[in-house]
């Protein structure tokens, strides 16, 4: 291995240039040698499966191995379709399988329970214990129960959070459809910061389809801890244009914080909600969207902050708690970045340079990152913002200014709704397929 490995293994400086938007190495590395430099990735997520797909694209030599507890992934991105009742959820199921057949990425069922950063291994929950050289930890997400008062799991049982896609998803359309007509659904939305910041607004809006579709009588309020949401403008004039937002009849109703929005307390066995200053509201179906912080492994192992999430090094996202450890994804604190598929696929894929770089002795490559974000509020009719990002003068990632682009108002919203599908078809293939 030369100093600069032969142009950093050929192509990845042009391929790094290119990151955010499409795949551009090597194609099969199914039969490719491997060296002894192992990496391990803990979770296989947007952020996991691309990070272990590029390392292996990459630089085929590397030993990869992605170890996550379910053979199969249920995407977040349009999981509220599937509430919105015209999606199914084996239609946002994805099998992990390609990752090994066509880049040699060893996948492992399990779930790793504990990482020892002096020694340098993960292990898992059925006693195995897998060395690494370096460690990528894509822990997601893990809800803070009881930071609402009376909401735990039996509560989520009752009262879906969906927050996490699957059985949470089909529980809470069950109950929509369950809903009778004149009856009130009522969403809880937290805090910042949580995963996908327009994701309650988008499943508000497609809640409120359904009810217009179904149940024209019933009417959904959302309970905000927070005064303003993103894409908030785009959001109300879709509400208006579709759900008479604003209006007597209107199917939404939002409760921003300062209206007493906030809600701190659950009943779930009589489905009431408490709100700050003490309302309580009783519906028929309740969706709370609790706080959350980075996932259990990064909490037990050490890696996260008193915020709940993981500090990390943006240039390389290797952990500041410890090192040869990279965190990406949401459980990361990623700076201007919001916490989003899209965040985490680009994020993935400059973590997988910055790591063969430093197996190297190369320095890692220029990072800028991609967030694109697609947000459906009827079948046909969508919304977005594109926002490119960069490592500023302290060496954290900003928003390049010049860069953020949202939908106009006079844009062609079923187009948009074209491009929304045509996104989440392509962010899948690049990172699982």
């Amino acid at each position: 291995m030369t100093m600069n490995r032969r142009t950093f293994l050929a192509s990845l400086s042009t391929s790094v240039a290119g990151l955010a938007i499409a795949s551009c190495a090597s194609a099969d590395n199914k039969h490719s040698a491997q060296s002894g430099k192992k990496v391990v990735v803990v979770g296989g997520g947007f952020a996991g499966a691309t990070a272990a797909k590029y390392l292996r694209k990459f630089d085929p030599s590397l030993n990869v191995t992605l170890i996550d507890e379910s053979p199969q992934y249920v995407t977040c991105p349009a999981s509220n379709w599937v509430i919105g009742g015209f999606r199914e959820l084996p239609t946002i199921t994805w099998d992990r399988g390609a990752l090994q057949r066509k880049y040699g990425v060893n996948l492992v069922q399990d779930t790793v329970v504990d990482i020892e950063p002096t020694a340098k291994y993960v292990k898992t929950k059925q006693g195995e214990k897998f060395a690494y050289d370096r460690l990528i930890v894509a822990a997601g997400i893990s809800i803070k129960w009881n930071a609402l008062t009376g909401y735990d799991e039996a509560a989520a049982e009752l009262l879906p959070h969906a927050w996490k896609a699957g059985a949470q998803t089909t529980l809470l359309r069950k109950q929509l459809e369950a809903l009778p007509d004149g009856g009130r659904v009522f969403m809880v939305c937290p805090a910042n910061p949580f995963r996908c910041p327009p994701g309650p607004y988008e499943r508000a809006s497609l809640i409120a389809h359904y009810l217009k579709t179904h149940k024209p009588k019933s009417k959904l309020v959302l309970f905000d801890a927070k005064d303003n949401f993103s894409k908030q403008g785009l959001f109300e004039k879709a509400w208006t244009d579709l759900y008479g937002y604003g209006t007597a009849k209107s199917l939404i109703e939002w409760v921003p914080a300062s209206k007493d929005g906030k809600i701190v307390e659950v009943d779930a066995k009589n489905k009431t909600i408490i709100s700050e200053f003490g309302e309580k509201h009783k519906g028929d179906v309740i969706n709370v969207i609790p706080p959350q912080q980075a996932g259990i492994i990064a909490q037990t192992a050490g890696l996260v902050n008193e915020t709940g999430w993981s500090p990390v090094d943006h240039q390389t996202w290797e952990s500041k708690k410890h090192p040869f450890i990279h965190v990406i994804g949401d459980a990361s604190i990623a700076g201007a970045m919001p916490k989003s598929g899209s965040s985490a696929n680009s994020q993935a894929k400059f973590c997988a340079a910055a790591v063969i770089a430093l197996l190297n002795d190369i320095t890692p490559p220029k990072p800028n990152w991609l967030n694109i974000c697609y947000s459906l509020v009827n079948p046909e009719y969508a919304i977005s913002v594109t926002s490119v990002y960069e490592l500023d003068a302290e060496k954290k990632v900003a928003e390049i200014k010049a860069s953020a682009g949202v939908s106009k108002p006079d844009s062609d919203k079923q187009l948009e709704a074209l491009y929304t599908e045509n996104w989440y078809k392509n962010i899948i293939q690049d990172s699982f397929l």
